[in-house]
C-alpha cells in the first residue's frame, strides 16, 4: 500500500503511531481558521445564509428546481414523490432509475449530486433503501450538503442548522405518506441565520482546504 501523499513510510523496525499519521494529513487548525476568514469575510453579513449557486435564482413566486433520483429500492417511492412535486408545480429533473431492476446507487447520487452542485437545480432527493449510501456519496461531491432524514425533525433540523440542499430517504425505514410529509416539511424550512450560517461556512472551508491539497 502506498504512503499517503506527504507521509513518508515507516523504516524497518520503526513503527510510526495512529496519531501521527492523522496529524500529518490533516489541516492544521490554523489553516482552518485562515480558510474559514476568507469563507465568513466573503458573506454579505453573518446573518444571512449562503447565496444561492449561479444558475439558481429565479422568477419572483417560482419554485425551486428539484434534482429526484433513486436505486431499485427506492424507485416506488420516488415515482409517487415525483409525481407529487410535479403536482405542486416544482421544476422536476428525473434522475433514474426508472424500473425496480437492480443497479447501483452511486451512480444516480452522484447524478443528482452534480445537479445540485453545478447549478442546474436548486434543490436534490435522493432515495435508496436505507438513505445511507446515497448521503455518502452525495456528499463527496463539492458544494453538497446532503442530509438523511427520517422524520420531520431531522428534515426541519437539516435545513435550519446545516443548510442542507440535498435531502436523502431510506424507502425501507420511511412509509410514503411519512416520506412525503418530510419531503414538504424539508422544501418549506428556510436557512437559519446568525451561528448557523457561521458553522456553515466552516464546513465549507474544511471542504476548500482537501480540495486544495488534492491539487
Amino acid at each position: 500500500m502506498m504512503a499517503p501523499s506527504g507521509i513518508s513510510p515507516p523504516s524497518a523496525g520503526h513503527t510510526v503511531g495512529a496519531s501521527a499519521l492523522v496529524s500529518a494529513a490533516m489541516p492544521t487548525e490554523a489553516e482552518i481558521r485562515q480558510v474559514v476568514s476568507r469563507v465568513v469575510a466573503g458573506l454579505t453579513t453573518s446573518s444571512t445564509p449562503p447565496s444561492p449557486a449561479p444558475g439558481l435564482r429565479s422568477e419572483p413566486g417560482a419554485k425551486p428546481s428539484i434534482a429526484i433520483g433513486c436505486d431499485h429500492g427506492g424507485f416506488p417511492l420516488k415515482e409517487r414523490i415525483g409525481f407529487r412535486l410535479k403536482e405542486q408545480g416544482y421544476d422536476v429533473t428525473d434522475c433514474g432509475t426508472h424500473s425496480a431492476e437492480s443497479v447501483d446507487y452511486p451512480d444516480f447520487a452522484h447524478s443528482v449530486a452534480q445537479k445540485v452542485s453545478s447549478g442546474e437545480s436548486t434543490y436534490g432527493i435522493i432515495i435508496d433503501g436505507a438513505g445511507i449510501g446515497s448521503s455518502i456519496t452525495a456528499n463527496k461531491v463539492p458544494g453538497v450538503r446532503a442530509a438523511l432524514c427520517y422524520d420531520l425533525s431531522s428534515a426541519r433540523n437539516s435545513r435550519e442548522h446545516n443548510h442542507a440542499n440535498v435531502l436523502t430517504l431510506g424507502a425501507g425505514l420511511v412509509g410514503t405518506n411519512l416520506a412525503q410529509q418530510i419531503v414538504e416539511t424539508w422544501l418549506e424550512t428556510p436557512w437559519a441565520p446568525g451561528r448557523h450560517a457561521d458553522r456553515v461556512a466552516k464546513i465549507t472551508a474544511i471542504e476548500r482546504i482537501h480540495l486544495r491539497s488534492a491539487t
